[in-house]
């Protein structure tokens, strides 16, 4: 059918219009410096898809602003029994505070400086991923986020410091070995002994340790301090299940039997959290909020959508968000009014007060600083090194021998990061398996990398509503982040049992003990055992057979002289 010659052309289609104009905008950065400098032709991507990828990276890794946050301040950071108030009577006389005012029922002095160390740590959360993303965006020019590392944050909150400062290290000091740390590290990655010493550590625990990281986070995810609530103590077994609300559930304090038959108070002894329950086990309200959570998130993940934990998170948030229900975050307290207070100013540039250069090094002659010190040497070298290769072979980056484009760099870049958090007062800083989904996306230069930190800047000025995510919000995601490193132990040799005990000690002593080192230490410790005997035959073998043989073959020749002797 002809059409009149004067009939104007129909219109394109606006998204052929919107294509268009998009194609004319990869087209232009493709041929601009900007696209040479991170190769955008040469690695078969466009400036959108970049885009698209690093949004995609953003939303996997977003949960990280509030879990390390939350999980760091149960350290108690820099706070102290200074913190704490005087509890005063009626009759005006006052009690001067001692250690057990960190503990429950917690001091509301020490509560209050809790809080604002929070504030400061999701700053630094946000700040050290930022210069992370720049360093590894700019000079490597990979599509990798960085970011604290889960399992690390909780060995150094947990282990190390302990809840509310109940460890061995102080704050301060648990900073100032990451500090160290980080420069060990970055002398090993500029040298290029870093690959070399991965290779050191016996491989089942070397594919056990991720997959018992994940089985303590979500441990942690399922417990009230730090998660849902699901599970609570038990004076018979340990541990049973929980889920009671808020008043019905009672601290738990070690006692000793005296001779005349009384209990007391263990000296030294602290008292826990709230973490009996008395009775109406699966009735809390919080729990099933978080049940909701745990659901979306999990869906989501089924489905592979992306930001599916920044979803679960984002929507039991919300919920909690209203005031005067059974699930809020803001109680009618005190504490519950000053934090609905700062909530509501939804903008706010905070200020890191405490944790920017909180290090001390005035326990570097003790032994649990060392040990501090050697385990987050090593699993960084582990987790950082294993994930900067999977990404890179996912990524299609890595050659046959495992070696890819910009991979000094990219050592170096999560090196000078973690230096950097430790000086803002966070843990280890380490390269995101989350970094998976961006590649997926198509992302395959250093622009996916420095789309993410875009959005880490914008973080900045939404620390209050950051800071105001409750722990059953954070607890959904912990335990689907413990799904996804479980998938590791596929790759150990269960048949073998020299191989499967001392992976399986691995995995099993880190959530029990509630320590990622002890977990290492037993795993290492039992390969060693179990292989000390093959070690010890393979050193006799190479070492006495020259001699042995020698000496049989004399004796050989003496025999068969004789017998021609004989014979002649």
């Amino acid at each position: 059918m002809e059409v009149e010659s004067g009939t104007p052309p129909r219109p394109p289609p606006p998204s052929s219009g919107a294509q268009s104009q998009i194609s004319r905008l990869n087209s232009y950065v493709a041929k601009s410096r900007v696209g040479k400098r991170f190769k955008v032709t040469e690695r078969n991507t466009s400036f959108t898809t970049e885009l698209r990828a690093g949004t995609a990276t953003f939303l996997t890794m977003a949960y990280i602003l509030a879990v390390n946050a939350s999980i760091l301040s149960d350290s108690g950071g820099t706070c102290s029994v200074s913190d704490c108030i005087p509890l005063c009577s009626s009759g005006g006389d006052c009690i001067p505070p001692d250690a057990s005012c960190k503990f429950e029922p917690v001091n509301p002095g020490y509560a209050a400086c809790l809080e604002k160390t929070r504030k400061d740590l999701i700053v630094a959360t946000v700040a050290s991923s930022l210069i992370g993303c720049v360093i590894m965006g700019l000079f490597a020019n990979l599509p990798l986020a960085l970011a604290p590392g889960m399992g690390t944050n909780a060995y150094f909150a947990y282990t190390v410091v302990g809840f509310h400062g109940s460890g061995n290290v102080t704050y301060q000091a648990a900073l100032a070995a990451v500090f160290i740390e980080g420069l060990i590290f970055l002398l090993i990655s500029a040298v290029g002994l870093r690959a070399k010493l991965a290779k050191l550590v016996p491989k089942p625990v070397r594919i056990s340790s991720s997959a018992g990281i994940g089985l303590f986070l979500a441990f942690i995810g399922l417990q009230n301090n730090q998660g849902i609530g699901l599970i609570g103590y038990s004076s018979s077994t340990l541990v049973t299940l929980g889920g009671c609300p808020a008043g019905a559930r009672a601290a738990v304090a070690p006692v000793m039997t005296l001779a005349n038959g009384t209990a007391a108070l263990i000296p030294g002894g602290t008292v826990s959290g709230d973490i009996l329950c008395l009775h109406g086990r699966m009735e809390s309200p919080t729990l099933w909020l978080g049940i909701v959570g745990f659901i979306i998130i999990a869906y989501c993940l089924v489905k592979d959508i992306k930001g599916a934990m920044i979803y679960g998170i984002i929507f039991v948030t919300a919920v909690s968000w209203f005031r005067n229900t059974k699930v809020t975050a803001f109680p009618s307290t005190a504490a519950g009014d000053a934090a609905f207070g700062y909530f509501k100013k939804i903008v706010d540039i905070h200020k890191i007060e405490s944790t920017a250069g909180a290090l001390s090094f005035k326990s570097i002659g003790k032994g649990h600083f060392w040990e501090a010190l050697v385990t987050f040497l090593y699993v960084d070298i582990l987790d950082t090194t294993g994930t900067l290769y999977s990404m890179a072979s996912f990524a299609g980056f890595a050659d046959d021998s495992g070696e890819f484009e910009g991979q000094y760099f990219a050592f170096m870049s999560d090196a000078s990061a973690i230096v950097v958090g430790s000086l803002l007062g966070t843990s280890p800083v380490t390269a995101f398996i989350e970094s998976s989904t961006g590649i997926r996306e198509g992302g395959r230069t250093g622009l996916t990398a420095l789309t993410v930190a875009a959005y880490f800047m914008l973080a900045f000025f939404f620390t209050p509503l950051l800071a105001s995510i409750p722990a059953w919000a954070v607890g959904p995601p912990l335990i689907l982040v413990g799904v996804l490193m479980m998938k590791a132990v596929v790759e150990v040799d269960w048949g073998d049992m020299r191989q499967a005990i001392p992976a399986f000690m691995t995995l099993i002593l880190m959530p029990l003990t509630y320590s990622i080192a002890y977990g290492l230490i037993a795993g290492i410790g039992t390969y060693i055992v179990l292989h000390s005997g093959d070690w010890i035959a393979q050193f006799l073998t190479k070492f006495r057979p020259a001699n042995l043989n020698t000496h049989n073959a004399g004796v050989k020749e003496e025999e068969l002289y004789d017998r021609k002797n004989q014979d002649g």
